[in-house]
């Protein structure tokens, strides 16, 4: 694999009910791949936070130092309940997938050897889809592959899982400091989080509340006597919008 860039692709948040869905891209020579390895790169859920850090911060110097690519895409949570109303969070990550892959902005005579986290329970039509909307693919002597647990069987792709995890832990930071009380996780099997939901359900949901998820229309049932909003319009049946 002379010449040959491996990319490893990967999501974090995918099922919190607070904050983004961020999907990250990595892009490094396919003979730096082992130095990966090496530094202890695994899939985030099987490293500590201080050991995440460190090891992003190493990434980012070698970026500085070897060139190595990245991109992250956050997916916000109006785009989100859009998806879920409209054409599925499956197709919303091969979308996220894809605009990972071009906003890295590479030639399209590039020899690349992608490989995803594959978001859906058939990996060949997860692959397929994402490659139908990569910029002008496909290129050079390329090649696209999805497998499940690619984050934990493909160190390209655990790097990704890393600064995925990252940059959505540091929304979910920012938004707490917005509303200036704990929001926890986000993940709905979070106590704290719930806690969170209850007072960021006003008349409007907060804009950072993912309203199309089961655990918001119950705390709001709980609340009020009338029908939530949604963000969305679909199927031609009018919805209030926000």
């Amino acid at each position: 694999m002379i010449n040959m860039l491996e990319i490893g692709i990967d999501e974090a948040g995918r099922g919190p009910v607070i904050g983004p869905l961020v999907v990250c891209s990595v892009a490094i020579p396919h003979s730096d791949v082992k130095l990966l390895s090496d530094v202890g790169v695994k899939d985030s859920k099987d490293l500590s936070a201080n050991k995440r850090a460190e090891i992003q911060d190493w990434f980012f110097r070698q970026c500085k130092q070897r060139g190595w690519l990245y991109s992250i895409i956050s997916c916000d949570a109006k785009r989100v309940d859009n998806a879920v109303y409209g054409s599925g969070l499956n197709i919303l990550e091969t979308e996220l997938f894809a605009e990972s892959v071009n906003d890295l902005n590479l030639k399209k005579d590039t020899n690349v050897n992608i490989i995803c986290d594959a978001c859906d329970v058939d990996a060949v039509r997860f692959t397929r889809r994402v490659s139908q909307l990569i910029d002008m693919w496909p290129w050079g002597n390329s090649h696209i592959s999805s497998f499940h647990k690619a984050d934990e069987n493909y160190p390209i792709v655990g790097m990704a899982s890393i600064l995925a995890k990252q940059a959505r832990d540091a929304a979910i930071e920012l938004i707490q400091q917005g509303v200036d009380y704990p929001i926890g996780s986000g993940y709905p099997s979070d106590k704290v989080t719930i806690e969170a939901v209850r007072m960021m359900i006003g008349e409007i949901p907060h804009d950072h509340l993912r309203w199309s998820w089961s655990t918001v229309k119950r705390i709001w049932d709980e609340k009020f006597d009338h029908e939530m909003p949604t963000r969305l319009v679909a199927s031609g049946q009018q919805k209030k919008l926000f």
